[in-house]
Order: C-alpha cells, then sequence, then structure tokens
C-alpha cells in the first residue's frame, strides 16, 4: 500500500458523506418515566462504586489495581503491575462517563476526582507521549511486539475517548493535549512508510477514537491513521504471523492463540472482504464502528457497502432477540448462522454496547433506515439494561436466555454462565462500559441534518437545536416504554415561526400501527393486520415537514400489542417455542413466579395474554399472565430414569412473564426467554 499524497488525502476530506450528526450532549436533558432512574443510578451510585473498585476498596470484589498500576508508573508509589494487560482501559471509561455527566450536569466533587486522574496519567505519561502501564511497568522493552494480543492500541484509543469526552463537558486542554501527545507518537510508529509498523491492534478500537480525536481538532493526520489500521488489517503477509516469529514465537494468552487465529481479530481478511460476522463479537463491532466513522467522514463507498454486508449477515442470522451478540464463550465469539444456543450463550454485555456503537453509526449515515434504530433499542432496552442490577452495585458480563442455577454450579460447559450479578470482575469491561453508555445516551436521542431533526429514541426530557440562529426547543414527556405514548412541544423565541421537518421513528414492534395528532387534531394514523411479521422488519419514519410555532404540539401513540415471537427455523435452539414481546422489551419467566422445572411449563397457542403494570415490582414494570400448561408424568416413575409408554399430563396454569432486563433481581433461580409452544 503506498502513501497518500497530499491532493488524494483533500480528496477523500472533501467528498465526506453528509451524515447526520447527534446533538450535543450539553444540549440534551433526560427526564423520563423509565430512564431518569438509570441515569441516576450511574451518577451516584455506579461512577462512584467503580471509583472505588479502581481503588481497589469494595470489599470482596476481585482487586483492580488500575489507579494504582498509574500511580507506580508515575513513581508516586512503589510495586509491580497487576491485573489484565488492558487494565488501563477501565480508568479510561471511568474518565469518559464521568465526562459524559460533566456534559449533562456539573458536579464539582466529580471534577475534582476527574482532574487527579489527569493529572496522574500526565505523570505516568512518558516523556515521547507513550503511556501504558503495563509495558512501562512490566515489559518496558517490548512496546509494540505483541499487538495481535496485548491491546496496546486499545488502551490508547479508550484514553483518546476518554479525554474527548472530558474536553468537550469541561475544556480541559491537559486532558486532551496527553490524547494528542499519545496520538503524535503512535503516527511516528505505524503508517505505510518503509521504516513504519504495517500493524494494527488484535483489538480494534483506535479506529472509532482517532475519528473522535479528528472531529474534535480537526488534525486529518489521526483521519488517515484511522484508515491506515482499517485497511491494513488483514494484508498479506500477515503482520500477526510476522510478529510472532520476531519475537521468538512467544504468546501472552496461551489458550487463544490470537497471533494465529487470525479470525478471532477479524482479520483473516482486508475488512472490504470479510462476508460475515466472525470471531470476537466485542472485536467485530468496534471495528464495523471505526469502519462506518472512517466512511461517513472519507465518503468511502466501498468500505460503507462492507459495513452494509457485516451488518446485515450479523442482526439477520446471528443476534439473539435480546439484541445479544457472541454465541459461544471459547473466544467470546459468533460461530455460524442460524447457531444461536440459549444456555451456553455468550453475548458479552459490552458485545451489545459496541452493537449500539455501530447502530448508531449507521443512522447517522442512513437516519432514515428504521432497522438500525430498532437493534439499537433492542440492545439497549434488554441485554445492556440486564446487565446491570437494580441497586446499580451488580453485573453480568454474560447474558444468558436460559439458565439453571444447578448446571451452571457442576457443569463446566456453563461455568461462565452467572445465575446473579456479579460485584465485579478481574477483566472489568462490562461495568465501567455500561456506566459510559448510559452517561452518554442524550447523543442516541436525537441526530440533525440540513433542516431535518430526527427522533430515534423516545426518551423524555428537552433537546435544543440551533437553527437559522434559532435555539428550537423540543420538550419530550414519554411513557413509550410502558404504554407507547409520547408527546412533543416545539418552544422557540423565533420572531417568526420556523419551518423544519421533525422525522419520527415508528418502531417496528408496533407492526406500523401508531395516531398521531398536531395540536391535538388527527394528522396521521395507519395500522397493521399483521403485528408478528412486521416485527421482524425494521420499521420507518414518519416525517412533519411543516412550519413550526412555538408551542405546537406532537402526540404520537404506537399500537403495543403482545408479540408472540419465533425464532427463525434454522435456529434449533428455538425451533417448537415462542418468546413474549411488547413494546421494547423481551419477555421471560422465572422461578420466582413460576416455580420450578420451566422446561416444563408450555404457552397455549390460543390462550390469553394480559398485561398489567406492577409499580411494586422492581421499580415499576409490566407483567404479562398466560395461559400455559406445565407438563408431568401421569404415573410414579419411582427410581425409574427410562420408561416406555409413559403419558403426560397438562396441568393448566397463568405464567407470568417480566421483562428480560429485570432477570436475577430477586434471588437465584431459573430463567428462561423461550418456551415450548403448544396447541
Amino acid at each position: 500500500m503506498r502513501p497518500m499524497d497530499q491532493m488524494e488525502k483533500d480528496s477523500v476530506f472533501v467528498s465526506a458523506m453528509n451524515r447526520s450528526r447527534p446533538l450535543p450532549l450539553s444540549s440534551v436533558r433526560i427526564q423520563d418515566s423509565f430512564w431518569s432512574e438509570y441515569i441516576r443510578l450511574v451518577r451516584e451510585v455506579v461512577v462512584p462504586y467503580q471509583w472505588e473498585a479502581l481503588n481497589d476498596r469494595v470489599p470482596g470484589a476481585e482487586p483492580s489495581h488500575a489507579i494504582r498500576n498509574f500511580q507506580i508508573a508515575a513513581g508516586d508509589e512503589q510495586g509491580s503491575f497487576y491485573g489484565m494487560v488492558f487494565q488501563d482501559s477501565d480508568v479510561a471509561k471511568w474518565l469518559e462517563a464521568v465526562g459524559y455527566l460533566l456534559a449533562s450536569e456539573h458536579d464539582e466533587e466529580l471534577v475534582t476526582l476527574a482532574d487527579e486522574v489527569i493529572d496522574l496519567l500526565a505523570r505516568a505519561q512518558q516523556p515521547d507521549g507513550y503511556l501504558n502501564t503495563y509495558f512501562t511497568l512490566r515489559e518496558p522493552g517490548k512496546r509494540w511486539t505483541n499487538l495481535s494480543e496485548c491491546h496496546e492500541l486499545y488502551c490508547a484509543g479508550h484514553l483518546i475517548e476518554a479525554a474527548v469526552a472530558y474536553h468537550a463537558a469541561t475544556g480541559n486542554m491537559r486532558v486532551l493535549d496527553i490524547a494528542r501527545r499519545f496520538a503524535d507518537y503512535i503516527d511516528t510508529i505505524f503508517g505505510p512508510e518503509p521504516a513504519k509498523l504495517q500493524g494494527y491492534d488484535g483489538h480494534p478500537e483506535i479506529e472509532l477514537a482517532l475519528v473522535k480525536l479528528y472531529r474534535a481538532t480537526g488534525e486529518h493526520r489521526y483521519l488517515s491513521l484511522s484508515r491506515f489500521f482499517l485497511d491494513q488489517r488483514g494484508a498479506q503477509p500477515h503482520f500477526y504471523k510476522l510478529e510472532w516469529e520476531k519475537r521468538g514465537e512467544t504468546v501472552h494468552f496461551p489458550g487463544l492463540l490470537m497471533s494465529h487465529d487470525y479470525a478471532y481479530s477479524q482479520a483473516h481478511l482486508p475488512v472490504r472482504q470479510q462476508e460475515a460476522a466472525d470471531g470476537h463479537a466485542v472485536r467485530l463491532v468496534y471495528l464495523c464502528a471505526g469502519m462506518a466513522d472512517v466512511a461517513a467522514e472519507t465518503g468511502d463507498a466501498e468500505l460503507l457497502a462492507a459495513c452494509r454486508k457485516l451488518w446485515s449477515n450479523m442482526v439477520t442470522k446471528r443476534m439473539y432477540i435480546t439484541g445479544g451478540i457472541g454465541s459461544m464463550a471459547h473466544g467470546e465469539s459468533f460461530t455460524y448462522d442460524y447457531d444461536l444456543p440459549s444456555d451456553t450463550v455468550y453475548a458479552e454485555t459490552c458485545a451489545s454496547i459496541g452493537l449500539i456503537f455501530f447502530a448508531a453509526r449507521m443512522l447517522q449515515i442512513e437516519p432514515k433506515d428504521g432497522g438500525y434504530a430498532d437493534v439499537l433499542e433492542r440492545a439497549l432496552y434488554n441485554t445492556v439494561v440486564s446487565g446491570m442490577s437494580r441497586d446499580g452495585k451488580h453485573f453480568f458480563y454474560v447474558n444468558p436466555l436460559e439458565v439453571h442455577p444447578e448446571a451452571c454450579s457442576h457443569n463446566h460447559n456453563y461455568k461462565h454462565i452467572k445465575p446473579e450479578r456479579q460485584g465485579w470482575f478481574g477483566c472489568a469491561c462490562c461495568p465501567p462500559n455500561i456506566a459510559r453508555l448510559l452517561a452518554s445516551l442524550g447523543q442516541y436521542m436525537y441526530t440533525t441534518r440540513d433542516r431535518t431533526l430526527y427522533t430515534h429514541l423516545y426518551i423524555g426530557g428537552q433537546a435544543e437545536w440551533v437553527l437559522d440562529g434559532n435555539v428550537i426547543s423540543l420538550v419530550q414527556e414519554s411513557d413509550y416504554a410502558w404504554n407507547g405514548a409520547v408527546r412533543m412541544r416545539v418552544e422557540h423565541a423565533a420572531a417568526v415561526p420556523v419551518a423544519f421537518t421533525l422525522s419520527l421513528r415508528i418502531p417496528s414492534w408496533s407492526g406500523g400501527g401508531y395516531s398521531l395528532l398536531i395540536n391535538g387534531q388527527l394528522a396521521k394514523s395507519s395500522s397493521s393486520d399483521s403485528h408478528s411479521s412486521e416485527a421482524a422488519r425494521g420499521g420507518g419514519y414518519v416525517e412533519l415537514n411543516r412550519v413550526w410555532q412555538s408551542g405546537d404540539t406532537v402526540e404520537l401513540t404506537f399500537d403495543m400489542p403482545i408479540l408472540r415471537m419465533k425464532g427463525h427455523p434454522l435456529i434449533r435452539h428455538t425451533f417448537g417455542k415462542t418468546t413474549l414481546q411488547r413494546g421494547p422489551f423481551v419477555y421471560c419467566m422465572e422461578e420466582a413466579d413460576n416455580g420450578a422445572h420451566l422446561h416444563q411449563v408450555a404457552l397455549l397457542r390460543g390462550g390469553d395474554l394480559e398485561v398489567q403494570f406492577n409499580p411494586q415490582l422492581l421499580g415499576g414494570l409490566c407483567t404479562i399472565t398466560a395461559d400455559a400448561v406445565r407438563r408431568g408424568p401421569a404415573a410414579d416413575w419411582q427410581q425409574s430414569l427410562y420408561a416406555s409408554d409413559m403419558k403426560w399430563e397438562n396441568t393448566p396454569m397463568k405464567a407470568t412473564f417480566i421483562p428480560y432486563y429485570a432477570w436475577a433481581n430477586r434471588g437465584i433461580g431459573e430463567m428462561a426467554v423461550w418456551v415450548e409452544d403448544r396447541m
């Protein structure tokens, strides 16, 4: 690959796509009956708790040592590195979450803590700009010798993301300077020039981070470097093989063989040639997020086509109904089309968060494609929220769709499945990832392009958009989660009415059914004859192109049927089974409501389904009761393990379902998303 000359570079930057752009986080205030409690938890519980965990002050939790690693690297303390090779990234994600919180609301105590961390980072940074405590403390002479395994650029990417977020919120230049010094140093090491490394990190992350740094600074070198990393991936002769041979054929993670399993790191082919979502699930979606960013900034149509191809394979053949991705514990990875086991699933919380990153970027490029927003919403309301307990102090790394606690305790095939959320992890990527996503939730609600404001998520609060020098406020009152009802009010102080388009998403779970009122008068309505079939396809947007008076109102009410969802017939794990969905929530059964042996329960296809809101249950949620039967033996099996001609009795029962996100908040017990479906 030859270096681009300046004319080629200029043509790349000029041809950037006219993507829609999210509103600044400082312009969005969330006040929502469902989401405000989670954001309060992040601010008041999760971020402080994670700060204690990073400082090893949580009794009973696995030590992190992440802050102490930086203190040792800075010369403040004596000691040695402890933790995973990517332990630095936990601190960066914490700092990024703090930046998002400060963008929404000033907090002097958080500023003080964060500034102390930034000072610590500055002291730990090496004179040439390098900043990584593992290689500074444990292997100081081996920088950039094991990119396939050791996450140097991954950690750098998270540091850059944190710096951009914190600088945007506070104007703190010191943290941005730290990130720029590191990025500038990386630019001296990597590139197409013969004297530089033609390599790339085993865990994609630096690609999307460099685009963020480019957008924050306007420095084109960062965008070019991001594109270089993408274009170099999978090139021959293979960089991972060459570096493995050069370092004496040693490995950091012997059980994973990252230096040889190129698909694990999405390095088996150049990114434009990859046909399917393969390898480590988090790595794949982080890579795709970076690909979408570079495509949007450079106008690279071929790269965008590769994004669409990988997206399609993932969401039509390799994604769980909860928005989880990653079917196999080994390698935390995808396997093959339609292989979606419920009980040995991995579905890492971070993977669904990365899926949201990818979906949001594709939605910016193609803001009228409701399929991206549908997947974003599915992952957000189900797997991501499931990843954190109601107390904000316990977390799931893995998000199963079926749990039998005894199997988790005795069968090593299920050792990665936990029937209750954990206080912390030695590999603690998920808790701070949840915090930074929920703290930045306002960035996913709206995007703008030209004179159109797109509404992708219906979350209550207020958003401000500057158009023609006028501040347009959109005040949203939402009962979307439980009742599908949204009310918006447009406010502005312009001397004359303002013309713009309000584009409103129609979620696929509504089957296209909705009513829309403007200033109390019916403006549009739609219905669907087949909600269940529509729910499998992406929704769309309805556009209101008009001149808006201050005080104009829009009321949206979506059809909210209980959907009996089926899996594709090639998913053998769900064949003959059903799960329930209502609104954005997938539902599940728990032992707490239905007793043990959930595998014996079967839904009646023609039975009644009833919804009831229970304000006392787990902070308030809708339950669904369904006509079902419990299948049991008609005779005593005594000591027989197997028998012939035994008959089953079907005992009628009312099965209770709760939203999947709320499971495992009432003690250890069985759980099942998919239930046998009976005539």
